[in-house]
């Protein structure tokens, strides 16, 4: 039975396999839809290739992921505003709801300069989609600690309508879910559901692995009002094979499910 809350597999789960590849694997476990991370894969920026895609499988794609990554810099354009554009123009005609957008990076000053103003135009021009901003994390390399992002990794210390929290990201960053969930607020549109274990780096766990509250935070969804979807975005590089992978994916997906059909009372 599906849950009232669409439960997506988002692309980047199945690396290095291809996008393809995850529609096929999201059809075979039972997920609700795709989150397409739009990267250097070719077909992950092909709007008739995808729709193909959901079609044959059956799947929807549900949740677009711009491309907001440092290896996709380059995909359609050097230009961040042209590659959000075009984004929203492929989850509007593919039916998905929503966009997922990175605050800009630091040597990204005239995106940065006027992100806000420029992504509430964007949202005023495809009415309908939402535009979540992701809470990232610093980084650390070599015993140093620094943030990427401007004017910071936490998108709640700007503000903007609406977000995505990312649970592996808060974990990186040592923060709490649940807590950085009610700093989102009546503006938590979407869910990327990983886990972590808080030692600084972004791991990406099947939730129940690391220490974040994965599955308080899933009950909580329900007494939050949310609207939204939740996409499984967990890192299967490590897997040995395609089994080892669809049982890693199978399971993030049983988690998903058994915890958002079992909310949270108002007052917890």
């Amino acid at each position: 039975m599906t849950s009232r809350v669409p439960v997506l597999l988002s692309t980047s789960s199945v690396f290095p396999e291809r996008t393809a590849a995850a529609f096929q694997m999201a059809a075979a476990l039972g997920y609700d839809g795709v989150e397409v991370m739009v990267w250097t894969d070719a077909v992950s920026q092909d709007i008739g290739a995808l729709r193909g895609l959901a079609e044959h499988y059956g799947v929807p794609v549900l949740s677009v992921h711009a491309p907001c990554l440092l290896v996709t810099q380059r995909v359609w354009s050097p230009d961040p505003w042209e590659r959000l554009r075009r984004s929203a123009e492929m989850a509007e005609t593919l039916g998905a709801p929503t966009v997922v957008v990175h605050p800009p990076f630091t040597w990204q000053r005239d995106y940065a300069r006027t992100f806000s103003e420029g992504l509430a135009e964007v949202e005023e021009r495809f009415d309908g989609l939402r535009f979540p901003v992701e809470n990232m994390y610093p980084v650390r390399m070599a015993g140093r600690q620094f943030v990427p992002y401007v004017p910071g990794w936490d998108p709640t210390a700007t503000g903007y309508a609406s977000y995505t929290l990312d649970l592996s990201h808060c974990a990186a960053s040592h923060s709490d879910s649940l807590v950085m969930a009610d700093r989102m607020g009546t503006g938590l549109a979407h869910v990327h559901l990983g886990d972590g274990t808080g030692e600084g780096r972004d791991e990406h766990l099947v939730p129940g692995r690391g220490n974040q509250p994965c599955a308080e935070v899933l009950r909580s969804l329900a007494w939050r009002g949310f609207t939204g979807s939740v996409a499984v975005e967990v890192s299967t590089r490590g897997a040995k094979s395609r089994s080892v992978r669809e049982a890693d994916l199978r399971e993030a997906l049983e988690f998903a499910r058994q915890h958002l059909g079992t909310p949270s009372p108002v007052d917890a």
